[in-house]
């Protein structure tokens, strides 16, 4: 009896501990999607009270010892209060680093139709800085749909 109950212990005390690196994970996730995109009403909402973050993989893991947490395999990443979703073969959040890798295949789609698509994107959160780059020979690929506002007969962007 013990010894099943130190396993238990044991596996509780991990999952306590690897939950709220997984929240913050989506919630990272979420966050370079959206400056990524370059969306500022949503990089001016309070984060907190966003809804629901969906993440999907084959494989999810966070390693306690590194501070990485892992996604691996179909990663899609929903978030619908903000229409994001952004799809790669990888996604790591590196906790000691402040920093977040989406790898492998990276498209990043908002609702109103911007688009980011590159082999690898790179988020520092201390800088707030996204680096989006190609796979070897090929190019990174960005679509926007930019707002123009009217003032009289001439067209600024906002």
């Amino acid at each position: 009896m013990a010894v099943g109950s130190a396993s238990n212990d044991a596996r509780l005390s991990v999952a306590a501990n690897v939950l709220p690196v997984i929240r913050r994970f989506g919630l990272l996730l979420t966050v370079l999607a959206t400056v990524v995109l370059g969306s500022a009403e949503a990089q001016a909402a309070d984060p907190s009270s966003d809804g629901l973050i969906t993440i999907e993989s084959d494989v999810q893991s966070a390693d306690n010892v590194t501070g990485v947490v892992t996604a691996s395999g179909n990663v899609r990443l929903v978030h619908a209060d903000r229409g994001v979703v952004a799809t790669s073969r990888q996604a790591q959040y590196f906790t000691k680093e402040a920093r977040i890798v989406l790898s492998g295949d990276v498209d990043v789609v908002q609702e109103n139709g911007n688009l980011l698509r590159a082999d690898r994107v790179t988020y520092n959160l201390d800088d707030e800085r996204a680096v989006a780059t190609p796979e070897e020979g090929a190019q990174v690929f960005s679509r926007w749909q930019l707002e123009l506002e009217t003032t009289g007969s001439e067209q600024t962007l906002p």
